[in-house]
């Protein structure tokens, strides 16, 4: 097959349907418009790039359809071939999104986007979602609110800050009861929330489960909650390594009670390393910490 003929045949099978005739599922839950995660067992695929290109959060693997289909299969790459000619023409399902109109901010700067939008107040729609939905505490809603690092998001959903070492917001986290994304051309870095010269560093995968650890330890002494937004950019791996290079920092590996949890909990123990700092493994009871919080009632008025 030549070159042309190849790259022909890679624009005509998404990496979608080579999960779903695998076995994989989409985990609604956990995917966003543009890095939808695909679940099968304990095996994680996120689909990017239009659904062209993939990579597994629990290892480097990373790449085309092709390579997704031999990283699956363990087949030749003459083999990944005549199996996506196979899949020519077969139409994978596909999330349904409740995305929040964008027209006007797709004509806005990230920082104006972040500017114009008023932070939550007592009794708003999104101060309303993390605290009575979420069962996020007051006295955490008003210390992210006093950090400036919530806005109020379309439709009643929260944006959640995150920030360079600099304190300039770099994108968000947008989270609410019908969507789940993160803010168009924006990059993660950081959700930050707490002391910000903290020593002790509690790392979560979502600004949601920060938030909730911070409600069920109520602003434990020097302690920042972080969230990396479910990413892991080379951005975010920079920051949490500058602040774990400390004297006397302890990093706490607070990420969700599964397999990409437990992935990310080995990432951050070798950073650990790298830095010369204490390491701890935090595990939420439930599958994350806004699970935990809820699952203990502690929505209390605070």
């Amino acid at each position: 097959m030549e070159a042309g003929e190849i790259e022909d045949l890679k624009g005509r099978v998404e990496c979608s349907a080579v999960l779903e005739k695998a076995g994989f599922a989409i985990d609604i839950r956990e995917s966003t418009l543009r890095a939808i995660k695909f679940r099968r067992g304990d095996d994680i695929i996120i689909v990017i790039h239009d659904g062209k290109g993939w990579f597994d959060p629990l290892s480097d693997a990373k790449g085309d359809v092709l390579s997704l289909i031999q990283h699956l299969a363990g087949i030749s790459f003459k083999g990944a071939l005549a199996l996506a000619a196979d899949l020519v023409g077969f139409t994978p399902q596909e999330p349904r999104w409740a995305r929040p109109l964008r027209s006007r901010e797709n004509t806005m700067s990230l920082a104006e986007r972040w500017r114009v939008r008023r932070p939550p107040w007592r009794g708003s729609a999104t101060w309303s979602y993390l605290r009575d939905i979420r069962g996020i505490s007051e006295q955490v809603l008003r210390v992210a609110m006093d950090q400036n690092v919530l806005r109020e998001g379309p439709h009643g959903s929260m944006w959640a800050a995150h920030v360079d070492e600099k304190g300039t917001v770099t994108g968000w986290e947008e989270r609410g009861p019908d969507w789940r994304g993160f803010a168009n051309g924006g990059a993660k870095t950081l959700f930050r929330l707490g002391a910000l010269d903290g020593l002790r560093l509690l790392v979560t995968e979502a600004a949601i489960d920060a938030m909730s650890l911070a409600s069920l330890e109520g602003f434990r002494e020097e302690s920042l909650y972080l969230s990396t937004g479910g990413g892991w950019s080379p951005a975010t791996a920079a920051s949490i390594h500058s602040l774990a290079s400390r004297p006397g920092t302890q990093l706490v590996a607070t990420t969700d009670a599964n397999a990409q949890g437990e992935a990310f909990a080995v990432r951050l123990r070798e950073i650990a390393v790298a830095a010369g700092c204490d390491w701890l493994r935090l595990k939420p009871p439930a599958e994350d910490w806004n699970d935990t919080l809820r699952m203990h009632g502690l929505h209390r008025r605070r």
